[in-house]
Protein backbone atom coordinates (compact mmCIF):
# COMPACT_ATOMS: atom_id res chain seq x y z
CA UNK A 1 0.00 0.00 0.00
CA UNK A 2 1.14 3.52 -0.78
CA UNK A 3 1.97 5.43 1.68
CA UNK A 4 -0.30 8.35 2.36
CA UNK A 5 0.15 11.83 2.18
CA UNK A 6 -1.86 14.95 3.97
CA UNK A 7 -2.03 18.13 2.61
CA UNK A 8 -2.78 20.02 5.86
CA UNK A 9 -2.76 23.39 7.63
CA UNK A 10 -1.84 22.77 10.76
CA UNK A 11 -4.41 24.86 12.16
CA UNK A 12 -7.49 23.74 10.30
CA UNK A 13 -10.15 22.00 12.37
CA UNK A 14 -11.04 20.16 9.03
CA UNK A 15 -7.81 19.18 8.72
CA UNK A 16 -7.64 18.15 12.07
CA UNK A 17 -10.18 16.04 11.97
CA UNK A 18 -7.75 13.57 9.64
CA UNK A 19 -4.85 13.67 11.71
CA UNK A 20 -6.40 12.85 14.35
CA UNK A 21 -8.34 9.43 12.79
CA UNK A 22 -5.22 8.80 11.18
CA UNK A 23 -3.34 8.71 14.45
CA UNK A 24 -5.91 7.07 16.23
CA UNK A 25 -6.01 4.24 13.61
CA UNK A 26 -2.35 4.33 13.39
CA UNK A 27 -1.96 4.87 10.17
CA UNK A 28 1.68 6.06 8.97
CA UNK A 29 1.22 9.17 6.66
CA UNK A 30 3.41 12.10 4.88
CA UNK A 31 2.29 15.87 6.04
CA UNK A 32 2.49 18.37 3.51
CA UNK A 33 1.91 21.83 5.00
CA UNK A 34 -0.20 23.82 2.86
CA UNK A 35 -0.23 27.50 4.14
CA UNK A 36 -3.77 29.11 3.20
CA UNK A 37 -2.44 32.55 4.51
CA UNK A 38 -0.27 32.58 1.56
CA UNK A 39 -2.24 31.73 -1.15
CA UNK A 40 -0.99 28.14 -0.64
CA UNK A 41 -4.19 26.51 -2.14
CA UNK A 42 -4.34 28.86 -4.86
CA UNK A 43 -1.59 27.43 -7.18
CA UNK A 44 -1.97 25.52 -9.96
CA UNK A 45 0.40 22.47 -8.61
CA UNK A 46 -2.41 22.56 -5.60
CA UNK A 47 -5.41 23.70 -7.39
CA UNK A 48 -4.31 20.13 -9.67
CA UNK A 49 -5.08 17.84 -6.66
CA UNK A 50 -7.98 20.05 -5.78
CA UNK A 51 -9.93 22.30 -7.85
CA UNK A 52 -11.68 23.78 -5.16
CA UNK A 53 -8.53 24.89 -3.36
CA UNK A 54 -9.48 24.31 0.08
CA UNK A 55 -7.72 21.92 2.68
CA UNK A 56 -7.62 19.05 3.69
CA UNK A 57 -6.71 16.63 0.46
CA UNK A 58 -5.98 13.18 0.87
CA UNK A 59 -3.66 11.87 -1.32
CA UNK A 60 -4.15 7.46 -1.35
CA UNK A 61 -2.20 7.15 -3.93
CA UNK A 62 0.20 8.99 -6.73
CA UNK A 63 -2.00 10.90 -8.59
CA UNK A 64 -5.53 9.46 -6.86
CA UNK A 65 -6.54 12.74 -4.57
CA UNK A 66 -9.57 12.91 -2.28
CA UNK A 67 -11.11 16.15 -0.86
CA UNK A 68 -13.33 17.13 1.80
CA UNK A 69 -12.81 16.49 4.93
CA UNK A 70 -16.07 14.23 6.12
CA UNK A 71 -15.39 12.75 2.61
CA UNK A 72 -11.68 11.85 3.73
CA UNK A 73 -13.03 10.74 7.50
CA UNK A 74 -15.63 7.97 5.69
CA UNK A 75 -12.91 6.40 3.34
CA UNK A 76 -10.52 5.97 5.90
CA UNK A 77 -13.06 4.75 8.58
CA UNK A 78 -14.92 1.61 6.49
CA UNK A 79 -14.09 -1.54 8.04
CA UNK A 80 -13.31 -0.37 11.05
CA UNK A 81 -14.52 0.63 14.76
CA UNK A 82 -15.22 4.10 13.62
CA UNK A 83 -17.72 3.60 11.26
CA UNK A 84 -20.59 1.44 12.41
CA UNK A 85 -21.57 -1.45 10.30
CA UNK A 86 -25.29 -1.38 10.76
CA UNK A 87 -27.43 0.46 8.16
CA UNK A 88 -29.04 2.73 10.93
CA UNK A 89 -26.25 3.70 12.86
CA UNK A 90 -24.31 4.35 9.73
CA UNK A 91 -26.63 6.79 8.17
CA UNK A 92 -26.65 8.38 11.46
CA UNK A 93 -22.90 8.86 11.55
CA UNK A 94 -23.38 10.83 8.02
CA UNK A 95 -26.25 12.60 9.19
CA UNK A 96 -24.12 14.21 11.95
CA UNK A 97 -21.49 14.46 9.42
CA UNK A 98 -23.61 16.82 6.94
CA UNK A 99 -25.14 18.51 9.96
CA UNK A 100 -21.38 19.45 11.14
CA UNK A 101 -21.01 21.13 7.33
CA UNK A 102 -24.05 22.56 6.79
CA UNK A 103 -25.32 24.02 10.08
CA UNK A 104 -21.94 24.05 12.76
CA UNK A 105 -18.94 24.34 10.51
CA UNK A 106 -20.29 27.57 8.84
CA UNK A 107 -20.96 29.64 11.65
CA UNK A 108 -18.08 28.26 14.39
CA UNK A 109 -15.21 28.07 12.21
CA UNK A 110 -15.47 31.43 10.24
CA UNK A 111 -16.08 32.68 13.52
CA UNK A 112 -12.34 31.12 15.00
CA UNK A 113 -10.43 31.84 11.81
CA UNK A 114 -11.68 35.75 12.06
CA UNK A 115 -10.51 36.22 15.66
CA UNK A 116 -7.93 33.89 16.16
CA UNK A 117 -5.88 32.72 13.17
CA UNK A 118 -6.22 36.30 11.31
CA UNK A 119 -6.78 38.43 14.58
CA UNK A 120 -8.88 40.48 12.74
CA UNK A 121 -12.07 40.45 15.72
CA UNK A 122 -12.90 44.52 15.04
CA UNK A 123 -12.72 44.19 11.08
CA UNK A 124 -14.68 41.13 11.12
CA UNK A 125 -17.44 42.42 13.89
CA UNK A 126 -20.24 42.51 11.32
CA UNK A 127 -19.83 39.25 10.07
CA UNK A 128 -19.42 37.58 13.46
CA UNK A 129 -22.31 39.25 15.00
CA UNK A 130 -24.07 37.00 12.15
CA UNK A 131 -22.78 34.30 13.03
CA UNK A 132 -23.68 34.00 16.59
CA UNK A 133 -26.99 33.03 16.82
CA UNK A 134 -26.71 30.28 14.15
CA UNK A 135 -23.75 28.97 15.54
CA UNK A 136 -25.15 28.71 19.27
CA UNK A 137 -28.56 27.07 17.70
CA UNK A 138 -25.80 24.36 16.43
CA UNK A 139 -24.28 23.91 20.45
CA UNK A 140 -28.01 23.90 21.75
CA UNK A 141 -28.69 21.22 19.28
CA UNK A 142 -25.79 19.03 20.50
CA UNK A 143 -26.14 19.98 23.86
CA UNK A 144 -29.69 18.50 23.91
CA UNK A 145 -28.13 15.40 22.20
CA UNK A 146 -25.78 14.56 24.61
CA UNK A 147 -27.65 15.52 27.92
CA UNK A 148 -28.27 11.60 26.95
CA UNK A 149 -25.64 10.58 24.89
CA UNK A 150 -22.43 9.19 26.03
CA UNK A 151 -21.61 10.01 22.20
CA UNK A 152 -23.44 11.09 18.69
CA UNK A 153 -24.58 7.82 17.44
CA UNK A 154 -24.89 4.33 19.43
CA UNK A 155 -22.98 5.12 22.32
CA UNK A 156 -19.74 4.94 20.93
CA UNK A 157 -17.09 7.03 19.79
CA UNK A 158 -16.68 7.42 16.00
CA UNK A 159 -16.27 10.04 12.82
CA UNK A 160 -19.31 11.80 13.81
CA UNK A 161 -17.78 12.77 17.01
CA UNK A 162 -14.22 13.41 15.46
CA UNK A 163 -16.21 15.94 13.39
CA UNK A 164 -17.97 17.35 15.24
CA UNK A 165 -15.36 17.67 18.40
CA UNK A 166 -12.58 19.25 15.74
CA UNK A 167 -14.47 23.10 16.02
CA UNK A 168 -16.72 22.72 19.17
CA UNK A 169 -13.70 22.16 21.62
CA UNK A 170 -12.37 25.10 20.31
CA UNK A 171 -14.92 27.17 20.12
CA UNK A 172 -14.14 29.68 22.47
CA UNK A 173 -11.41 30.96 20.06
CA UNK A 174 -14.24 32.37 17.84
CA UNK A 175 -16.32 33.71 20.91
CA UNK A 176 -18.66 31.29 21.73
CA UNK A 177 -18.87 30.34 25.26
CA UNK A 178 -18.69 26.82 26.16
CA UNK A 179 -19.39 27.09 29.76
CA UNK A 180 -23.26 27.17 29.32
CA UNK A 181 -22.97 23.36 27.74
CA UNK A 182 -21.73 21.40 30.34
CA UNK A 183 -22.98 17.86 28.25
CA UNK A 184 -20.76 18.92 25.60
CA UNK A 185 -17.58 19.82 27.94
CA UNK A 186 -18.03 16.46 29.25
CA UNK A 187 -18.02 15.02 26.22
CA UNK A 188 -14.86 17.05 25.20
CA UNK A 189 -13.40 15.41 27.90
CA UNK A 190 -14.52 11.70 26.89
CA UNK A 191 -13.10 12.43 23.21
CA UNK A 192 -9.89 13.56 24.71
CA UNK A 193 -9.65 10.55 27.01
CA UNK A 194 -9.78 8.24 23.67
CA UNK A 195 -6.67 6.30 22.47
CA UNK A 196 -3.79 8.13 20.58
CA UNK A 197 -5.75 11.35 21.32
CA UNK A 198 -3.77 14.27 19.70
CA UNK A 199 -4.47 18.12 20.16
CA UNK A 200 -5.23 20.53 16.93
CA UNK A 201 -1.64 21.68 17.46
CA UNK A 202 0.29 18.12 17.73
CA UNK A 203 2.22 16.88 14.76
CA UNK A 204 2.37 12.90 15.42
CA UNK A 205 5.65 12.11 16.06
CA UNK A 206 6.02 8.81 14.27
CA UNK A 207 4.81 9.74 11.05
CA UNK A 208 7.05 10.23 7.63
CA UNK A 209 7.66 13.14 6.28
Amino acid sequence: MELLRLYDFLPSGNAYKIRLLLTQLGMPFERVEVNILKGETRTPEFLSKNPNGKIPVLEIEPGKYLAESNAILVYLSEGTEFLPYDRFLRSQVLQWLFFEQYSHQPFIAPSRFWISILGKAEEYSEALKQKREPGYAALNLMEKHLTYETFFVGERYTIADIALFAYTHVADEGGFDLTQFPAIQAWIKRVKAQPRYITINDIPKDIEF
